[in-house]
């Protein structure tokens, strides 16, 4: 998008729903940020997060004593 500027320049204006995307991404680790588009205009963002956890050992199990 973009805006005219009273000396016949153009400026590039961010469409507002880039700043969501923008928030939804930031601080993100792990996981999605979907946006959807309908008839060329985005409707709906969604983010994901998944939460990782450190690989820690399992515990024996019965098999792993005998």
């Amino acid at each position: 998008m973009t805006t005219s500027h009273a000396a016949g320049t153009r400026l590039a204006v961010a469409p507002d729903w880039l700043a969501l995307v923008r928030e939804k991404v930031e601080g993100l680790s792990y996981g999605v940020v979907q946006i959807t588009v309908h008839d060329r205009k985005v409707t709906q963002i969604e983010r994901t997060e998944k939460t990782r956890l450190d690989a820690a050992p399992s515990p024996p199990t019965r098999r792993d004593r005998a």
